[in-house]
């Protein structure tokens, strides 16, 4: 495995910027996600670290060597799409093979055989080798695809959203089927998506883009706690931070210079009242089995928190809510520590 470095990265496709003087490092074994909408410039980053684009400025290196001119074949790296990108006419044990049979790394069969079969195992995918990829269901197409990044064995493994068009249940399977095998591995990886429990799950370390640009780079517990400013708050967490004007909720303290304030459900203290001090009202509760989501109106804005699923508040209550340590940001959407 290797450490890639991007350094002032900039990419333009005619007027659109796709990408702004991007640098970051993905180190040895390392699973690194870069979370954003669509547009941010995501797959194109990818791109650029696979050789099928070429920087306008900036370098890339892999391993240390300077790769930003190379051919994407001697790059040494593997590319996961998001769609399964399988050779329909063969079977899923020779949809593997295939990359070690091409002319550039091909190998002995018994070795191939001996590849496959560990990959297979890992993915939990031994008893199809002989099924045809077309008598697969979805997820089993997108285990195969994946076997054959993992069985080349290259420097770095690229994976743009391979996850996103499979349901819930599988997406979630192979979010952890995924983790376990890169720790196995040791892989480095770095992997797009815009789905933020795929990056909290998975991710060693979290980058964040905007409109091409990497706005913040850090642990998921630095990116949700720690948050740089208020478009990186609102990237991670379920509900989404409610952000507020200053004075719109009674807060203990708050710096000078600040503008809004950032809350999520640990940051309020919430209390029934009846009387004079409430200054809230729930409008409905959000039953999803494991959690509710209060809807809260405050005055002239609403707010949406957890709640156990055991609460006890119902829709119309009267309610007390105060901030306790939340997050300031000034009028630029800037984060005020």
């Amino acid at each position: 495995m290797a450490n890639v470095s991007l350094r002032n990265i900039d990419k333009s496709f005619g007027e659109t910027k796709a990408v702004r003087n991007v640098t970051f490092e993905v180190a040895k074994g390392e699973f690194l996600v870069l979370l954003g909408p669509t547009g941010a410039g995501k797959t194109t980053t990818l791109r650029l670290v696979a050789g099928l684009e070429k920087p306008d400025a900036g370098s890339v290196l892999i391993d240390g060597a300077d790769v930003t001119s190379a051919a994407p074949a001697s790059r040494d790296v593997a590319f996961v799409f998001q769609q399964y990108s399988l050779y329909p006419h063969l079977s899923v044990y020779d949809n593997l093979a295939f990359p070690l049979r091409s002319p550039a790394r091909r190998m002995p069969e018994d070795e191939i055989r001996s590849r496959i079969e560990a990959v297979a195992g890992m993915l939990r995918i031994g008893g199809k080798l002989q099924n045809r990829s077309t008598k697969l269901s979805g997820g089993e197409m997108q285990r195969v695809a994946i076997g054959r990044a993992l069985v080349r064995r290259p420097a770095i493994y690229l994976m743009d959203e391979p996850l996103s068009s499979l349901d819930a249940k599988l997406r979630a399977d192979l979010r952890l089927e995924l983790k376990r095998i890169q720790r196995d591995l040791g892989a480095t990886i770095l992997y797009v998506t815009h789905d933020q429990i795929e990056a909290m799950t998975m991710a060693d370390r979290i980058g964040i883009l905007s409109e091409g640009r990497l706005v913040q780079v850090g642990s998921p517990r630095e990116i949700y706690a720690d948050p740089d400013n208020v478009y990186v708050a609102a990237r991670l967490g379920q509900p989404s931070i409610n952000v507020l004007p200053l004075g719109a909720l009674p807060v203990r303290s708050a710096p000078r210079t600040a503008y809004s304030v950032g809350v999520r459900t640990e940051h309020l203290d919430i209390s029934r009242d009846g009387g004079p001090g409430a200054n809230a009202r729930l409008d409905w509760v959000e039953h999803l089995g494991d959690q509710n989501h209060l809807h809260i109106r405050l005055g002239d804005h609403r707010l949406t928190i957890l709640a156990q699923p055991g609460t006890d508040l119902s829709a119309g209550e009267a309610l007390r809510i105060e901030a306790a340590n939340p997050l300031f940001f000034d009028e630029d959407g800037r984060r005020i520590r």
